[in-house]
C-alpha cells in the first residue's frame, strides 16, 4: 500500500512537471518561407507611356481672312494638294449713325477737292496756252533777229515751266478723283451689305497624304496670318513617348528591349528604345512631389498587324528590359534586412531561424540574385518580423 502510495505521487509529479515544462516552453512563430532556387531573372523599369504620330503637320491660314467652315472631321483620309480649308477676304466694319456721317461728310469734302483741283488744273491748261503762243513768237521774232537771245530763252523757260505746272495741276486732277472714290468705297462697302461679300478666296491645301488628327478651328470666322487650323498625319507611323525617372534613364540606352503591356490588345508588344533626349523636365507626381523626368522614345518592332488597333494618344505600359538571363540562384526580396553595413536573410534549419549573410548581384523588381551566402534549395523567411531573432523556434505557416 505504501508503494502504491509512493507510486501516485511521483506520477502526480511528472505530470505537473511536464505541465510546467510546455507551459513555459517557448511557442513556435508562425513565419512564411521561400526556397532558394533558380529561375529567369529580368531587372526592368516599368513606367507609363502613350503612343503618337511620328510625323506630324499643322496646317496653318496663310493670310488673315474670314475662315469658311471646314467639313472635314478626325480620322478623315486627306491626300496631297487637297483643299482642306477655303479664305475670304476680311469682312468690312459696320457703319454706324456716327460712322456714316463722318464719311458722308469726307466724301463732301473729296468732291469739292476734286471740283478745286479741276479748276485749278483749267487756270495752269490757260497759262500754258499763253505760254505756247508767246513762245510761237518769239520764236519767229529771234529767227528775224528782232529780239536778243536772252528774250528768247525767257520765251522758252517760261514755257517749259507752265508745261509743268499743267502736268501738277492734271495729277492733282487724279489725286482728288481717287480720294473722292476712296470716301465714297467706305460708304458703299459695309458688313451690312450682304453683296458686298467678294468672290475672291484662298486654298488652303494639305501638305502631305495623310489622316485628319486634330480640327483646331472648325467653324467659320476671322482668322489671323499663321493660326493653326488642322493638324494632319499617317496614323500608321507611331512611336511611344514615355517619361522615365532621370535616375532611371541613365540606365536605358537607344537599343534597349521593351515590353509593351496593358495596350488594350491581345498578348504582349515588342519595342525597342529609339532615343533618350538628352534633356529632362519637372514633373509634379500624383503624391504632389517635384521628379525630374526624362522622355524615352520607342519604336514598335512587332508585325504591324499585331497593333493595328492602336492609334494616337493610346496608353500603353513600357517596361524596359535592363537584364536578363534565364538561370539565375534567387530569392524573393522580401526577405531581405540589413546586417552590418549588408544584406542579411534568415534561413530555417530544423525548425529554427539563423541569420546568414549574403551578398547580392543584380536586382529585379520582386527578386534579387544571389553572389554567395546561400545554396539552391536553402528555407529562408519572407517578411520576418520583429520577433524573429537568431535561434528562434520557427514553425512555417
Amino acid at each position: 500500500m505504501r508503494f502504491r502510495r509512493w507510486m501516485g505521487w511521483l506520477l502526480l509529479a511528472i505530470i505537473i512537471a511536464a505541465a510546467l515544462f510546455y507551459g513555459f516552453r517557448p511557442s513556435s512563430i508562425l513565419v512564411e518561407t521561400a526556397h532558394v532556387t533558380r529561375a529567369p531573372l529580368r531587372v526592368s523599369v516599368t513606367e507609363e507611356g502613350k503612343t503618337r504620330v511620328i510625323d506630324r503637320y499643322v496646317i496653318s491660314a496663310p493670310v488673315p481672312g474670314f475662315l469658311r467652315r471646314i467639313d472635314l472631321n478626325v480620322g478623315d483620309v486627306v491626300k496631297r494638294d487637297q483643299v482642306v480649308a477655303m479664305l475670304e477676304p476680311l469682312r468690312s466694319n459696320v457703319l454706324d449713325p456716327r460712322a456714316r456721317a463722318e464719311a458722308t461728310a469726307r466724301a463732301a469734302a473729296a468732291e469739292a477737292a476734286l471740283l478745286g483741283a479741276q479748276q485749278n488744273a483749267k487756270a495752269a491748261k490757260a497759262d500754258a496756252d499763253v505760254a505756247a503762243a508767246s513762245l510761237k513768237r518769239a520764236k519767229d521774232l529771234y529767227a528775224a533777229k528782232n529780239i536778243s537771245r536772252e528774250r528768247y530763252d525767257e520765251s522758252v523757260a517760261r514755257g517749259q515751266m507752265t508745261k509743268a505746272a499743267l502736268r501738277s495741276a492734271e495729277f492733282a486732277v487724279d489725286v482728288a478723283r481717287y480720294n473722292v472714290e476712296a470716301a465714297r468705297t467706305a460708304l458703299q462697302y459695309s458688313a451690312a451689305d450682304e453683296n458686298n461679300v467678294s468672290d475672291e478666296t484662298v486654298e488652303v491645301k494639305a501638305t502631305v497624304n495623310g489622316n485628319v488628327l486634330n480640327v483646331y478651328r472648325e467653324s467659320e470666322g476671322v482668322v489671323n496670318a499663321g493660326e493653326s487650323l488642322m493638324e494632319i498625319g499617317d496614323p500608321t507611323g507611331l512611336e511611344i513617348a514615355v517619361d522615365v525617372l532621370s535616375a532611371d534613364a541613365v540606365r536605358i540606352v537607344p537599343g534597349t528591349r521593351v515590353l509593351l503591356q496593358n495596350w488594350g490588345g491581345d498578348g504582349m508588344l515588342d519595342g525597342e528604345v529609339r532615343t533618350v533626349e538628352p534633356v529632362g523636365f519637372t514633373k509634379i507626381s500624383a503624391l504632389g512631389v517635384e521628379e525630374q523626368r526624362v522622355l524615352v522614345i520607342i519604336d514598335i518592332t512587332s508585325p504591324r498587324e499585331s497593333w493595328d488597333k492602336l492609334g494616337d494618344g493610346y496608353r500603353v505600359e513600357a517596361e524596359f528590359v535592363l537584364w536578363e538571363q534565364d538561370n539565375v540562384l534567387q530569392i524573393p526580396a522580401s526577405a531581405l534586412f540589413r546586417q552590418n553595413d549588408g544584406w542579411a536573410v534568415f534561413t530555417v534549419n530544423q525548425d529554427k531561424a539563423h541569420i546568414r549573410e549574403i551578398k547580392l548581384g543584380q536586382r529585379g523588381g520582386f527578386a534579387v540574385e544571389i553572389a554567395s551566402g546561400l545554396d539552391e534549395n536553402d528555407i529562408v523567411i519572407i517578411h520576418p518580423g520583429d520577433t524573429v531573432e537568431e535561434g528562434a523556434r520557427v514553425e512555417t505557416r
